[in-house]
């Protein structure tokens, strides 16, 4: 016999966590995940860095408010998501002045080889620093929504990946594992995924592309200081930031790939570990652990978040790309806002996520100028 559900939300990431969390409470919750753990992939293969300045317009709007959230958080609970660690960008002239954004500022070569004394001298010729950038405890932040979701009344289901999907009547009738399930709206947050998952379901596919990212835990023989900033190339060709005394390390890659479980491939953290010890003075001795995530994105580089406007009840919550941790709470709002209120007879989304003229309403209006409705 079917389980009944208000919402299922599909993917067990920080997208999927996020949003159970914000709907747990308000209707009734159920999500599945494919693995036998949440956040197998992506969520748990983070740099774990949230910056203002990454990102197209719509992605920094996001992560304005998804720090808003965070340091409202932070602000009555013992253990903080958010640390304080600034984001600094080298490169050419040209390099960084098309990167940066309104909320970087640009600094000479000298301060910012006072800011990372690693970086030496003649390897860039212009630099920009967002001291708004925040570290990000992302498994804490995972394991609160998980634990927010289920204390709220929501049901988190692993190893159930879901094979069929239908419409029924007025919503959807899914199979999930051994599972079944009889619910008003499907959230398609299966990150990699989220192509297959519609069609699975009988939906149009979007054309959301995974992209390989790779890092690794890197000892070193001159550790960097705390406060050091993550330091990334302009051109896109690594960044790296304190890790403890170690080193986090990525060479930055976005190569196409399907939705798999990405490992490194042979010579790729070789190749940036002697990249990093030609430009900097870190002398990387031993690569700990590495690893590979997909960033998951579409055409335009924004994130898909909205009701398909020709599967009624089939809710889009994908395409974050490298953005999932820094836009996470504030898309979280945006869609439980959202599935709450529903479609008008027109197939369209009403915006309802906050006040007027409050930060929620300017995230949603930053949104709905760019992608109010899947196909509308």
């Amino acid at each position: 016999m079917a389980a009944h559900y208000d919402v299922l939300i599909v993917g067990g990431g920080i997208a999927g966590l996020s949003l159970a969390s914000a709907l747990a409470g308000r209707c009734s919750v159920v999500l599945v995940e494919a693995e036998q753990e949440l956040a197998y992939h992506t969520s748990s293969r983070s740099a774990r860095q949230l910056i203002p300045s990454y990102g197209p317009p719509v992605v920094q709007e996001l992560t304005v408010r998804t720090l808003e959230l965070l340091a409202a958080r932070d602000a009555e609970l013992p253990e903080p998501v958010l640390t304080p660690r600034s984001f600094m960008l080298i490169g050419s002239e040209a390099e960084v002045a098309a990167e940066a954004s309104g909320h970087m500022q640009p600094i000479s070569v000298e301060r910012a080889l006072e800011l990372c004394p690693a970086l030496k001298p003649g390897t860039f010729a212009a630099a920009g620093l967002d001291t708004g950038s925040f570290g990000c405890n992302a498994p804490l932040l995972l394991e609160e929504h998980r634990k927010r979701a289920l204390a709220a009344g929501a049901d988190i289901i692993t190893g159930a990946r879901v094979h069929s999907a239908q419409r029924l009547g007025s919503g959807w009738q899914v199979g999930a594992g051994a599972e079944g399930f009889e619910v008003g709206v499907m959230v398609n947050a299966a990150g990699a995924w989220a192509d297959e998952l519609a069609v699975i379901s009988g939906v149009e596919k979007l054309g959301l592309q995974p992209y390989r990212r790779t890092a690794a835990i890197a000892a070193v023989e001159r550790p960097l200081p705390g406060a050091t900033p993550m330091v990334a190339a302009a051109d896109n060709t690594f960044y790296f930031r304190p890790d403890g005394r170690d080193v986090l390390i990525s060479p930055s890659e976005t190569v196409p790939s399907g939705p798999e479980d990405a490992r490194p491939r042979p010579g790729d953290v070789e190749r940036l570990v002697e990249k990093l010890n030609a430009f900097t003075s870190l002398g990387i001795t031993e690569v700990r652990r590495a690893w590979t995530g997909l960033r998951t994105e579409a055409a335009d580089g924004v994130p898909v978040a909205g009701f398909d406007a020709e599967a009624a009840g089939f809710y889009w919550l994908a395409g974050q790309g490298g953005y999932g941790f820094q836009t996470s709470a504030a898309l979280a709002e945006f869609a439980a806002a959202q599935i709450l209120a529903g479609q008008d007879s027109s197939g369209s989304t009403a915006f309802v996520a906050g006040a007027a003229d409050g930060p929620a309403s300017r995230t949603a209006q930053a949104l709905a100028a760019t992608r109010w409705s899947i196909r509308r």
